[in-house]
Parts: C-alpha cells; sequence; structure tokens
C-alpha cells in the first residue's frame, strides 16, 4: 500500500556485507534464487549513502542516476532501471526517479558494492515512494537487484535462505552488531572495475565441472559457519571461510569462459596469510569476493600486527578496516 502522504525524498545508509559462506551461480535467474544458502557480516565502515526522489511533477524524461559523481548512461544504468521498475509497480505509479548515490570503498572490484548500493536503492525508493514494507519484503525486493543485497538489509551476522521464491528467499539475522566484534581488513591491490561483473558471472557458474562438487560440502560448511558464529570461535570460522572462498573461485576458474578475478598481488596476500598464520601465530583468514581484493578476517587483538606487515607489502594499494555494522539508517541530510 502506497502512503500518498509522505515525503517524496529519501536517503539512507547501507553497509555492504562480507559473505563467510558465499552464494554462487543461481536456480532462478529471473527472480534471483541462489543455489545455496549463504551467510554474511554487514559492515560498518564499508558503506553507500542513496538518495532517491520521485518526479512527482513529471519533469524527468527518463531516470536520472549519479553514481560516485557521475551521471549514467542508458546502458549503464538499464540495471538499476530495472529495478526502479520494479517499485514502481509496487507503488502503482509511473514517475521517473532522480537518484544520488556514493560509496566511501572502490565499486566493482570484489567489495560487494552491489550489494549496499541495491539494498540502498530499495529502502531509499520505497520509503520515497511511501511504500510501508517489512525487512523481510524489503530483503526479498533488494534480492532481485542483486542476491546479497538481500543480506544488507540486517545488521550484524546474516543468512540468506535460499528459498524458492519472494516470500522464502530471504534473509535474516543471525546475531546483532555487538555479538562479536570480529574484523574485515580489506587488502586492496586494485581498484579496477572487474571485467565481469558478478552479475555476469553467475550465470556461468552451471558450466564449471566443479560446481557440484562444491555444492555438496556447503551444507555442512553452513553449519559449521553458524556454530563458530555463536560461540565466538575464529580457529573455527577461518579456516571454513577459506575453504569456502577457494572453491568458489574453483567453480570460476573453470567455467565456460573462465574466470580469474586473481592479480598476482592476490596470490602474494594469500601465501602471506598462511606464512603468518604458521610461522608467526598470527591469527588472521582470508577470503575473497568476486574481485581480486582479500578479506582479512581478524579479532581486533591481531589489527595492529596485521597492519604492519600489510603496510611492508607493496602490492596493497590501500587498507579498509571495519566491524559489524547495524542495517539501513535513514538520514536527515540528502545528497541533493
Amino acid at each position: 500500500m502506497t502512503d500518498t502522504s509522505s515525503q517524496a525524498k529519501a536517503t539512507f545508509r547501507v553497509g555492504s556485507n562480507i559473505a563467510f559462506i558465499k552464494y554462487w551461480g543461481v536456480a532462478d535467474p529471473e527472480l534471483n534464487i541462489p543455489l545455496n544458502n549463504s551467510i554474511s557480516m554487514t559492515l560498518a565502515d564499508a558503506v553507500t549513502v542513496t538518495t532517491v526522489a520521485w518526479d512527482r511533477e513529471g519533469q524527468l524524461a527518463q531516470d536520472e542516476i549519479v553514481l560516485d559523481g557521475q551521471r549514467l548512461g542508458p546502458e549503464t544504468a538499464q540495471r538499476l532501471v530495472r529495478h526502479l521498475d520494479r517499485i514502481r509497480a509496487l507503488a502503482g505509479f509511473q514517475h521517473r526517479a532522480r537518484v544520488v548515490s556514493r560509496n566511501n570503498f572502490p565499486m566493482a572490484a570484489g567489495i560487494a558494492s552491489s550489494a549496499s548500493g541495491f539494498a540502498a536503492l530499495t529502502v531509499a525508493a520505497c520509503a520515497a515512494a511511501g511504500l510501508r514494507l517489512d525487512a523481510s519484503r524489503l530483503s526479498a525486493l533488494a534480492r532481485r537487484g542483486s542476491g546479497s543485497a538481500s543480506r544488507s538489509l540486517f545488521g550484524g551476522f546474516v543468512e540468506w535462505e535460499q528459498g524458492a521464491d519472494d516470500a522464502t528467499s530471504v534473509a535474516h539475522p543471525l546475531f546483532p552488531p555487538e555479538h562479536w566484534p570480529l574484523l574485515d581488513v580489506v587488502a586492496v591491490v586494485s581498484r579496477a572495475h572487474k571485467a565481469v561483473s558478478s552479475a555476469g558471472g553467475h550465470t556461468l557458474a552451471t558450466t564449471s565441472p566443479l560446481l557440484e562438487g562444491r555444492l555438496a560440502h556447503v551444507h555442512n560448511w553452513l553449519v559449521e559457519v553458524r556454530e563458530a558464529i555463536a560461540t565466538r570461535d575464529l580457529a573455527r570460522l577461518g579456516p571454513i571461510i577459506e575453504l569456502d572462498a577457494l572453491a568458489m573461485h574453483g567453480v570460476m576458474m573453470t567455467s565456460s569462459p573462465s574466470l580469474l578475478y586473481w592479480e598476482p598481488a592476490t596470490l602474494a596476500l594469500l601465501h602471506a596469510v598462511r606464512r603468518w598464520r604458521r610461522q608467526e601465530g598470527l591469527p588472521v583468514y582470508f577470503t575473497i569476493d568476486a574481485g581480486p581484493n582479500v578479506h582479512l578476517i581478524c579479532e581486533p587483538e591481531s589489527l595492529g600486527p596485521l597492519r604492519e606487515r600489510l603496510a611492508a607489502m607493496p602490492e596493497v594499494q590501500e587498507v579498509l578496516v571495519s566491524g559489524p555494522g547495524p542495517g539501513p539508517q535513514e538520514l536527515d541530510e540528502h545528497l541533493f
């Protein structure tokens, strides 16, 4: 139901998330239903801020979308416009939208910018339209734009259920942000946009001969990760998230065409993390999304030693640090 008395502009800040158990590949491309459940941590300090205003006066001939200071052309904006179309259909109007969105981290480089981006677009556009949807409905709607966006609708530690339709393929919180002050330390080795987007890569997953092997093990990994988070046991969580990340990239590398997101610096970091753990006893573990940048998972007491080691690596261009953060937050200040 649309509340026509509400404001026609809204701004939200939404955290990205890092998946501990990934999803890669879709069972239903139209609804964006994944092949398996996934578990993630919503990030406090890797965020997207998005303002959406619906043009109720009919001044816009088409949607106007500005992302990180650049106005998107029709082709680049196509995926975002399709998502706005979904919200227009729910709201029962045809108004065009003005959208301004900013990220405080590199886009399309394996830091889940589509997660926070589509989650922020969803909540801001719905709020501006006067659509009063609960968190599960918003999660399902965000999933249609980007699967991982379904998880950014909640703070802390989150699980996205595979489900089979819009009612069941939704995320839900496992534990709040304050449950465990775990850190995601992102070692940025490249800010370049990846040649093949995650959305494009998902469609190739079924061409890999390794996909069934990964899916056969995911259920047990999910159980382990849930229990490791519940007991705040990094030594139990770490090996599983490394294994799942490598399994997902194995699927990517063996799809047709093959996807190779890693750079030489990516591999250098993987070797370094294992060396630090084995030889120096530094409790840090890696995971990698669809990109070259490496997420290093550790607890707060390891941050100082980890920063020192990363500073000594010429391959690392920048280090981003975030703990678990809240769900979407509405802001009073708009971007336009």
